[in-house]
């Protein structure tokens, strides 16, 4: 049998609402960004780069995000080595990659197979020393995908990417910019 909660979240009888500390409940998220680490002080990851959204059609996508939303959205970019065509939606915080297959054999046709509408393939997270970032990362247990080695990305940077089964189902991709 579950136990009863009440209004605050703590179960009848321990209490009322959750006590909020001076930063008013949001502990963890203050102006400050939270960086993620294996171990001691080294950090891997830096800022979100992007969210990429694979879509079954591209200029669709575009014009939401452009007529609807009045975002800046750039021109269709093919990408014949990462078998996709890409537009990014420029954000003042980040991006949004609309991603849409390019070629047969492409990744994002089995995914668009799987999901005809569409969804969100991947997060990127920006490192300083890519090479640096999957050695820690290859010592730690967490698998590389492909070769191993980066391949240039959409923005002409080097680029990894890492296995869902790592990192709580989501496919997770790297990008070296500079320091």
């Amino acid at each position: 049998m579950r136990p009863a909660y009440n209004r605050g979240g703590a179960p009848h009888g321990q209490g009322g609402r959750a006590r909020r500390g001076n930063d008013g409940g949001r502990r963890g998220h203050g102006t400050e960004p939270t960086r993620i680490a294996t171990g001691g002080d080294a950090t891997v990851i830096g800022k979100l780069n992007h969210v990429a959204i694979a879509v079954p059609n591209l200029d669709a996508a575009a014009a939401v995000y452009r007529d609807t939303l009045g975002a800046t959205v750039s021109a269709p970019a093919p990408l014949p080595e990462q078998g996709v065509t890409t537009v990014f939606v420029e954000l003042p915080n980040s991006k949004i990659e609309l991603i849409h297959p390019l070629g047969e054999g492409s990744p994002i046709e089995k995914f668009l197979e799987r999901n005809p509408k569409g969804g969100i393939h991947h997060v990127c997270y920006e490192v300083q020393d890519i090479a640096a970032a999957i050695e820690r990362l290859a010592a730690s247990g967490m698998t590389v995908l492909g070769d191993g080695k980066p391949s240039i990305g959409a923005h002409g940077l080097p680029v990894v990417f890492l296995h869902p089964k790592d990192f709580c189902g989501t496919l997770v991709e790297l990008e070296e910019v500079a320091a």
